[in-house]
């Protein structure tokens, strides 16, 4: 994993670019896209919002329960609500939209892996977590549950509201929904992110694991 702060930055631009492609793959497999993405759409349903700035907005909103979970934004967090957005409307501009079911199923795959592997390089990078995953690693560290535990849960309750308020929820969100959580476990581990020590609360005691 790169030390020098240059190649941390190139990391971790690479991997926020990465994360906005692999959005806009699966929004062009067209059967279902991820929580987060259901919530933009959502918004974009319900707003004079394009897609890709109702992410952005969502990401800053996102950074307001940062604190009670004491977890401090970086360089990192801000380039994520700044450039996940763009990045995902220029995959947009750019793909076409997939025909044929093995096609969707193929685009749909491969941008839930790009997403997992661009989670774990802007985050193993170390120049602070997106709003997102800074909210992931905060409710881990506060309650000693996995990170695939946390983040599957985060995931389902956002694909509600985003469907809610009208998104597109499909087989694909789902598949996403269940596998989103190991799939970055794993990518975190590459990157040299392993578990987070437990942070606890105010006049409690940590438990033994």
């Amino acid at each position: 994993m790169p030390t020098a702060l240059p190649l941390r930055l190139l990391q971790l631009i690479i991997g926020l670019f990465l994360y906005g492609f692999g959005a806009s793959l699966m929004i062009r497999a067209a059967i279902g896209v991820a929580p987060w993405d259901v919530l933009s759409q959502g918004i974009a349903e319900q707003t004079p919002l394009s897609f890709g700035l109702a992410t952005n907005v969502i990401g800053a909103l996102v950074l307001l329960l940062w604190w009670p979970l004491r977890q401090k934004p970086g360089v990192g967090t801000v380039l994520n609500v700044m450039l996940i957005g763009p990045s995902a409307q220029f995959g947009l501009w750019l793909l076409p939209p997939a025909v044929g079911l093995g096609w969707q199923v193929a685009m749909f795959c491969g941008g839930m892996l790009l997403v997992a592997l661009a989670t774990g390089l802007y985050i193993g990078a170390k120049l602070g977590p997106g709003p997102r995953d800074g909210l992931m690693t905060g409710l881990h560290a506060r309650t000693g549950w996995p990170i695939w535990k946390v983040r599957s849960l985060i995931e389902g309750s956002v694909l509600l509201l985003g469907w809610w308020l009208g998104g597109n929820v499909g087989v694909g969100t789902l598949a996403f929904a269940l596998l989103i959580g190991p799939l970055c476990g794993i990518t975190l581990g590459w990157f040299g992110i392993g578990r987070v020590p437990v942070v606890p609360a105010a006049g409690r005691q940590p438990q033994a694991p």
